[in-house]
This record gives C-alpha cells, structure tokens and sequence, in this order.
C-alpha cells in the first residue's frame, strides 16, 4: 500500500496522523529539530528550528546566515544546512557604554552584503539610548560593530541597500523617512529626509499616530513607506537630498482622515507593513477585534472587526493604481489582542512568490505569478507553539525562513521551510502543526488556535502511530504522547 493510501486510510477512520511536525524541543546553538520524512512532495511542515530566545525580524541574503534581532541584540544563524540551523553568536549589551546605553527594545535588523544594520528601540523610550548600530558580517561568527548613528526618536524599523539606511523617524511631529549613509560605517551621516507633511498641505492637521510611518523597504530607488491610516506611499530617494513622493495607494485626502486617536484595532486595516516586486505591490494591515458591550450590566458583549490580510496592487500607473486581489488571513476564534493574532505581519515578494506570517495564524506561500488570483501552496501552523513574525526567501534556496516570537513558556524560534508546494492528507488531533492542501483548499482539521495544551504533538513518519491510528486506537497513544 502506498504511503499516501494508508494515510488517507487512517484519515477515513477519523484520526489525524501528523507526519514529518518538529519535535517540541528545538534546542539554542544546535539543530535538534527534525527534518521532514517521508514522501517530501507530499508533506509540508518545517525543516527544521532553533530556539533564537526573544526573536522578532529576520533577515539573510543570498549566503547561508541568517541574522535575527532579539530585543537586548541580535543573533547570526547557519542555516547553510535548513535541517540542522544551529546559532553562531548572540550578541547583547549593545552600545552599553553609551551613556544611556545599552541599545534595548530591538525588533529590527537589515543586511547589505557584509553589512547589517540593528535598530532600536522600536517605541518611544526617551530615557534610553536610541539609533541605528552599522556591523561588519563578513564573518557571521564573528561581527565587528563598525559604528553607530544616534537619534532622538525611537527607531521601529529600517532598511539598507547600497550603502544607505533608511529609518522610521517617529517623533510624533513630522514622522520623516530618514536616510543614512552607512558606506562608510564608521561614520554614518544624515542625507536627508522625506515627511507626509512634504506631500500635501493638511496633512501637519492629522494626529501624528493616524500617520505614523510603520515600516519601509527600499527597491531599485523606491521607498515604500507604509503610514498606517494614511495608506502607503512610494517615494523617490534616488537623491536622498531632495525626495518626492510618486504616488500612494488608499490614501486619504487629509481632511477626511478624522483628527484624534487611531481605531488602531479594526478593519479595513491599517498600513502596517508593505513591499514592492516590479511593478506589484503587497500591502499588509494589523487589526485586531474590540470588544463591545450590549448590555446595561455589561455582561453582554460581542467582538467587532478581526485580523486582516494582504492586498496585491498594480502600480504601474501610480496615478491610477489597482486593486488586483487579497490574500485573508486565517480565522481566530478570539481576534482580540487578548486572544489568538492570526492578522498579517511581515511579509516578503520575490520572483513571483508571496511569503506571509501571521503570528499564531502561522506561515504560508502564494504563487502570484497571476497576481489577480494569488493560489495558496502551503500554510503550517502550529499556534500553541509559534507566533510568526516574518517570512523570507533565501537567494536561491530551496527552503525559506520564519522567525518566531514563541508562545507562553516556548522560546523564540528560527524555522525554516521548504520553498514548495505542500499538502496534508487527513485531520490533526488539536494542537497539531497544520498546512493546506496544494490546491489552496484549507483543511478542516487545523486546530482551534485558542485550544491545545501549550505542546505540540510530533508523530513522525508514518511509523508506529500512524498504524495504530489505522487500528482505530490512535487517539488513546496521541493522548498519551500530550501527557509525557
């Protein structure tokens, strides 16, 4: 009997098998993770992971490291073997003797060749010690901080590309897109910058937190600037001394953008993080439910708004930019920010290939080379164990990476996954890691991602489970195996 016969065997009687999920412990410095067995063109789920303690960004090139910000620092990984990534060096204490080092509140790292870039903090900490580091990674074992760029506002995200940094300058006020130049890094010196409040008159009568500049990327000499209620917006920095903007996409005239506090947690979204690929542009928006009461005894309540997902536009006439699909994030069964976040985070666009993060909503991959009908070719989850921050390709590799936060007493983790198509065949006990079919269809088995004991059950192959799984007694080993 075929592999994928006997699975779908076991499947008819009602019992999951998962086959090829991680072992629950995947120990910092080593890759004790599992790999994927059996029939690879089958299965989806991780290659393999490493505790990286406090993980959020994540960034590598075309080479085998990976660099990862940790909130006190940042860590390289090998992940030359996607079994086996194993940590090379964690540093911490950066810019302790500052005096009012060290750097802390770390979310962000960028790379440029041999140069990385690590910023912070990524909120307002006006007591602290606040810009960007500039790092030598020629040897990823073994960095050499090259020098520093102080700032007086918080640094939540960056990018680099040839030699030039660009920071989210938040300072409450014009909220600019800062340019940096980082060739020589022992002396990185202010361009310039770019505000919303050069674009238009009106926009300096917005409350600074409905046009907070989130996030920025930078291709061919377009910064894409995602400034959350205010939309996103494609900016020339070919002269970081005089930049202009090229157009926006669900920009709001000003005075239709109400001035006071952002509905920071409800649909249609806001402009959290954005990327360009030619002329293709993916837009992705954190929201969360609100809880509202009904009752007079405020008892009653019921959730308004949830999780959002990624818009795809084309933008090769930015006057007249257009909607072409949207990727919708997975369902939650709480979408408060006191529940389950399944709503879109980091993202990454290359060669025609979307790859998403969703927190405990997890990972997955769209094929957009018909960006009007972006398919879905994998989605692993595993929502008591992993909260996705981000996922990237790797040059041309065939697996990816995805950073996550981890989730109660499970540790930051860098994952990574092959850079396929993937199935699943049968329904998972909850709490078991999930994927969706190739054909795009979600499977009705994944696991309530409220639900589920903090650990995930790993049965890999087929082997002794899933045979018992075929004998109908499955369910009393699986919760045998949840008890040890």
């Amino acid at each position: 009997m075929r592999r994928r016969d006997a699975l779908r065997w076991a499947a008819a009687l009602g019992v999951g098998v998962a086959a090829g999920t991680l072992p629950a412990s995947a120990h910092e410095g080593g890759g004790s993770a599992g790999t994927v067995t059996g029939d690879t063109d089958e299965w989806y789920a991780p290659l393999g992971a490493v505790d990286v303690p406090g993980a959020t960004e994540a960034v590598v090139g075309d080479g085998p490291t990976a660099y990862v910000a940790t909130g006190d620092g940042y860590a390289s990984v090998d992940v030359s073997d996607p079994a086996s990534p194993r940590v090379l060096t964690r540093r911490t204490g950066l810019r302790s003797a500052d005096e009012h080092g060290p750097l802390t509140n770390i979310q962000d790292v960028k790379l440029d060749g041999d140069t990385l870039v690590v910023a912070g903090p990524a909120h307002p900490r006006w007591d602290a010690l606040s810009g960007l580091l500039v790092v030598d990674v020629s040897d990823p074992a073994a960095p050499v901080e090259r020098g520093f760029f102080e700032t007086d506002y918080p640094v939540h995200n960056c990018d680099v590309a040839d030699g030039r940094a660009y920071l989210t300058a938040n300072d409450g006020d014009r909220n600019a897109l800062v340019v940096v130049d980082v060739s020589d890094p022992t002396r990185p010196t202010a361009l310039g910058q770019w505000s919303l409040l050069d674009a238009a008159d009106g926009w300096a009568d917005v409350d600074a937190n409905r046009r907070t500049l989130h996030d920025v990327t930078v291709h061919d000499g377009v910064a894409v600037c995602a400034l959350w209620d205010a939309g996103t917006w494609l900016v020339d920095v070919a002269d970081p001394t005089a930049m202009t903007a090229l157009g926006s996409v669900e920009a709001p005239a000003p005075d239709r953008l109400a001035v006071g506090p952002r509905p920071a947690v409800t649909p249609p979204g806001n402009h959290h993080y954005a990327t360009l690929d030619g002329d293709l542009l993916a837009v992705g928006k954190e929201t969360f439910g609100v809880r509202v009461d009904e009752g007079s005894d405020g008892r009653s309540n019921r959730t308004v708004g949830g999780p959002s997902g990624v818009d795809l536009w084309d933008v090769s006439d930015l006057a007249a930019p257009e909607r072409l699909a949207t990727v919708p994030p997975p369902a939650s069964d709480d979408p408060t920010v006191d529940g389950t976040w399944t709503t879109a985070h980091n993202l990454e666009l290359r060669e025609e290939t979307l790859y998403t993060s969703w927190y405990q909503g997890g990972v997955k991959r769209h094929d957009v080379s018909d960006p009007g009908d972006p398919t879905e070719e994998s989605w692993w989850r595993s929502p008591t164990e992993a909260s996705f921050w981000t996922a990237q390709s790797v040059g041309q590799s065939e697996f990816f990476v995805a950073s996550s936060r981890g989730v109660d007493d499970v540790p930051g983790r860098l994952y990574t996954f092959p850079d396929r198509a993937g199935e699943q065949v049968g329904h998972l006990p909850t709490g078991t890691a999930t994927s969706t079919a190739r054909n795009g269809t979600t499977s009705r088995g994944e696991p309530d991602p409220g639900s589920g004991s903090g650990s995930t059950v790993s049965v890999p192959g087929f082997g002794v489970g899933g045979a018992l799984a075929a004998l109908g007694v499955g369910s009393w080993w699986l919760r045998r195996r949840e008890s040890e």
